[in-house]
């Protein structure tokens, strides 16, 4: 039984709209309007907002089977991807295209093939909740999404809804598994819907978070800084940061709204344009110290200072170092939950 597109829209979390076209199923994270923000800024980030970070498919059914078929074009600077398929919380499978590959400790330069891809994942008997977790890094066209013939389908829904703003870290690089990613594990923690707004390179847009959504977030995170640190003034950091987060707070009065500083990255101590790295967060604590509903975390330790701990053993972590980063901020956050 192939799920339609009313099916699929349905149990569908994260995606703001989802569209069939001839070649298959898209799915898109960012607004027409951010879309069109980012085709005009920069080409390379639009088509990092066209992948499918945060996307998820979240269902209960009776299937004993479930068939993916999907075609992947490039969404990041990274060619694996991952579609990891969970059953009751316990990973049945992924669809990827580096199961072959022997992936050494320092894998983001890997090359991998984009292109069609299918696999036929068992289920289990009786009734079972089943997540289809989307890759971060590139942009799939689901060509089928099949079950049982006659069996059921029953979307599972969440009260709550995360807003994650960010860089590549928030984004997902560079996570093998996307239910890996810091932004997933902490959507779970708070029993949240996931809405991904991250693209790898970003800095503070404010013309982004001027935008506004159509739904009202309880939760929001934002983590950029790393970027504006190694890219620009100190003086246009300073008021993009504070831009941001002003029309943020507008937005968004009744949201729950984490300001996460930068986590470390191993060439911290080397001379930029904007200063030594710790300036970045105090910028974003003194940008936002004057809101009810904004908490800044220090995410300076979130990942331990260790090369094994990141995939590019200098900057973005690895599926170990989401795992800390991800407890690390629980646990700074859980009591303003």
């Amino acid at each position: 039984m192939k799920l339609n597109i009313d099916q699929i829209r349905a149990v569908c979390q994260g995606a703001v709209r989802i569209e069939e076209k001839a070649e298959g199923v898209h799915f898109y994270r960012f607004t027409g309007e951010q879309e069109e923000l980012y085709r005009l800024r920069s080409s390379a980030l639009y088509e990092k907002a066209l992948s499918t970070a945060g996307i998820k498919l979240c269902f209960e059914t009776d299937s004993t089977s479930l068939f993916l078929k999907v075609n992947v074009t490039p969404g990041s600077s990274r060619s694996y991807f991952s579609i990891d398929v969970m059953v009751n919380g316990v990973c049945a499978g992924h669809l990827d295209n580096f199961a072959e590959e022997e992936m050494p400790a320092a894998y983001t330069t890997v090359s991998c093939p984009m292109g069609e891809f299918s696999k036929e994942f068992s289920l289990g008997q009786g009734m079972k909740k089943v997540c289809i977790y989307l890759p971060w890094s590139v942009v799939p066209e689901f060509q089928e999404i099949s079950l049982d013939d006659g069996a059921c389908v029953k979307p599972v829904r969440t009260e709550k809804k995360l807003l994650a703003f960010g860089d590549s870290i928030t984004h997902g690089y560079d996570a093998l598994r996307p239910s890996n990613r810091y932004v997933a594990k902490l959507a779970a923690k708070l029993g949240a819907e996931e809405i991904n707004k991250a693209i790898g390179g970003e800095r503070f847009f404010p013309a982004l978070a001027e935008t506004k959504e159509s739904f009202s977030p309880d939760y929001i995170t934002v983590a950029y800084g790393t970027n504006d640190w190694s890219g620009i003034e100190l003086s246009e950091f300073r008021e993009n940061c504070r831009a941001f987060y002003g029309a943020l707070a507008r937005n968004y009065p009744q949201a729950k709204i984490f300001a996460i500083t930068p986590i470390w990255r191993k060439d911290n101590n080397q001379p930029r344009n904007c200063g030594e790295f710790t300036q970045i967060a105090k910028e974003i604590k003194a940008a936002t110290k004057d809101y009810a509903n904004i908490v800044c975390v220090e995410g300076y330790d979130f990942v331990p200072h260790e090369e094994c701990y990141f995939a590019d053993l200098r900057l973005h972590p690895n599926d170990a170092g989401f795992e800390c980063y991800a407890q690390n901020l629980w646990e700074q956050i859980k009591g303003d939950n």
